[in-house]
Parts: C-alpha cells; sequence; structure tokens
C-alpha cells in the first residue's frame, strides 16, 4: 500500500504523475526528450540503460517496466533485457552500449564514480560524447524516480502482461499513451 493516496488503477510512476500532475509534466517532458527523442542510441537502448539502472536500484516497477520497453524495442527482445539485466560483460549487446551501461551503474552508485577510464572506453567503443552524457543523464534520472516510487511505497503489477501492454502503448504513443493503457487494463 503507497504511502499516500494515489488513485490504485495507476501503478507506479504513474500514479504519483497523476497526484502532482504540476511536477509530472517537467519530469515527462525529460523522460519522453531522453528516451524517445532523436539520439545516435535507439529507444530500445535507451530504455535498457533506464531498466538495468532500476534492476540494481531495486525498483521492481520501474526495472520491470522500463524492461518491457525495451524488449519491445532492441534487437534480441526480452531475452537481450534479461541477459543485461543479469550480466552486462556476457549480454549480447554492442561493446559501445556494454561501455554505456558501466557508465550508467557507475552514476547510480555515485557521480564521482564514473572515472575518465570509463569515459575513454566508451568513446574507443564508439559512443560518442552526446551518447556519454545522455547515458549519465538517464541513470541520474532514474535513480531519482526509482527513489521516488519506492520511497513513496507504489505498487507494481504482478502480472507481465500489464507490462507487456504499457510496452505496446509507449510504443505507439509515447509516455503520454502509458497512463490511458493502465487505466484500460484495471478496467
Amino acid at each position: 500500500m503507497s504511502h499516500i493516496t494515489v488513485d490504485p488503477t495507476k501503478p507506479g510512476i504513474i500514479g504519483l504523475f497523476a497526484f502532482r500532475p504540476e511536477t509530472a509534466k517537467p519530469l515527462g517532458e525529460l523522460v519522453e526528450t531522453l528516451l524517445r527523442g532523436p539520439s545516435s542510441l535507439t529507444t530500445g537502448e535507451r530504455e535498457l540503460i533506464g531498466a538495468v539502472v532500476s534492476q540494481e536500484n531495486d525498483c521492481r516497477f520501474c526495472a520491470e517496466a522500463h524492461g518491457a520497453f525495451s524488449a519491445a524495442q532492441i534487437e534480441g527482445g526480452a531475452e537481450t533485457v534479461a541477459a543485461a539485466k543479469e550480466d552486462i560483460a556476457s549480454a549480447p549487446i554492442s561493446d559501445k552500449l556494454r561501455a554505456l551501461l558501466k557508465i550508467a551503474l557507475a552514476t547510480r552508485e555515485s557521480g564521482h564514480s564514473v572515472t575518465g577510464a570509463l569515459v575513454e572506453n566508451a568513446k574507443a567503443a564508439g559512443a560518442s560524447e552526446a551518447d556519454i552524457h545522455d547515458t549519465v543523464l538517464i541513470a541520474s534520472l532514474f535513480s531519482l524516480f526509482n527513489r521516488y516510487v519506492d520511497g513513496l511505497a507504489t505498487d507494481a503489477p504482478d502480472q507481465p502482461e500489464w507490462y507487456a501492454g504499457a510496452a505496446q502503448a509507449l510504443v505507439a504513443g509515447g509516455y503520454g499513451a502509458i497512463s490511458g493503457a493502465a487505466q484500460a487494463q484495471a478496467a
């Protein structure tokens, strides 16, 4: 049960965004820009960064949701996501994405954990400075969201079908479409 009164048909951050639309608006715009806007990283790769960071932060809602979002948009689907959540060193991903995930995990630990060596390794693997910037910002934002979701004890659906349905809504209509999909699934 959530620490505050949120709509029970809107799990995780969806309910929190509905609770405070004035804070949801800029946060939602940032997420839409970072994860779906123009980038040399695919949407699936950016979602995977969020899912892996969320997994390491022990945020079940975000890890499952963004894992499903990534799986719907990344080569190799759910198998790639599961492998990356388990062990980025052996996951079937590019060396560039592997290096960026190392930066993301260092960021979630502490900004000071992002070393020059990690950045140089990412550049050597083909990451641009924009890729590195966006990875650090995505990891930082997800760490904030993970604490927001878990700090208020929001609900996380147990049904994988919920996350798959939310992923379909996201692919079709962006982050704004997920709230409507959550309400439809709850009905």
